[in-house]
């Protein structure tokens, strides 16, 4: 499945090919598939999508895509200068 438009370089469905994969390695190949998607592309649903696909409760790599779902979810501070700025 290379080529896949939600994993376009297949790292999510490898991680879940390895045995014994470590939670922390799974935040690293999930960094790396996170940044290897399309800017336009909606990482949320994406996640969602592959969530569907593999989401093998109890597997490291299903708490870290869960866990970046929560994220996401999650609102965003506005720091430095923009955030003291008065308009």
């Amino acid at each position: 499945m290379k080529g896949d438009i939600y994993d376009p370089k297949a790292l999510i469905r490898e991680a879940y090919n390895i045995d014994g994969i470590t939670a922390s390695e799974c935040r690293t190949i999930f960094l790396d598939w996170a940044l290897s998607l399309p800017v336009e592309m909606d990482q949320k649903d994406t996640i969602l999508k592959l969530l569907e696909r593999h989401g093998d409760h109890g597997h490291p790599m299903t708490e870290v895509m869960q866990e970046g779902l929560q994220t996401m979810a999650a609102p965003r501070r506005r720091g430095g200068w923009q955030a003291r700025r008065r308009d």
